[in-house]
């Protein structure tokens, strides 16, 4: 079986999911997992899907003939899974302002955690109405970085972080 990553943009109306799902499904292939949003009027995500290896080929150029409905599609082969690093998930909270992400994903690059989720969203503060970053990431972190390394690295950014950790299940 191949696993296929296909990700898509366009302006959004009702029935894009369904245009995907109908293809996916005329190959017999398996919605496995997705990401999907709207965002300012466009409808992006990303969508993994397990097919046949001898479906591949078609189901791609299938998905790539969405085109012709607005979507912009990509679709790449999937690669087999990494073993498992250890995990963090946490979520940051500080006032919003110009370079945010970039200063939070250089620290994480810099002590070599690998994002393996990250969504955010701006929202307005209870009181003032201040515009207040919010992201939840969830990390792989590499052998000897702690999980105190990574809330102390980000709260050195600005006292104004607050860095919540969810700390993994025990298994």
């Amino acid at each position: 079986m191949a696993s296929l990553v296909v990700s898509l943009a366009g302006m959004d109306r009702p029935g894009l999911v369904n245009s995907l799902s109908v293809r996916i499904a005329a190959m017999g292939g398996s919605w496995l997992e997705s990401r999907l949003a709207h965002l300012a009027g466009v409808f992006a995500g990303i969508v993994l899907v397990r097919v046949a290896d001898e479906q591949a080929e078609a189901l791609a150029a299938s998905l790539a003939a969405l085109s012709g409905e607005g979507l912009t599609v990509q679709v790449l082969p999937g690669a087999a899974p990494a073993p498992p690093a250890r995990e963090m998930t946490f979520e940051l909270v500080g006032n919003d302002r110009p370079g945010i992400v970039r200063e939070v994903t250089e620290t994480l690059r810099g002590l070599g955690a690998n994002i393996e989720e990250f969504s955010s969203h701006i929202q307005s503060a209870p009181f003032t109405g201040a515009e207040m970053f919010r992201a939840l990431i969830r990390l792989g972190l590499p052998a000897g970085l702690s999980i105190h390394d990574v809330r102390a690295a980000l709260e050195s950014l600005t006292a104004e972080f607050m860095v919540d950790i969810t700390e993994p299940e025990a298994v």
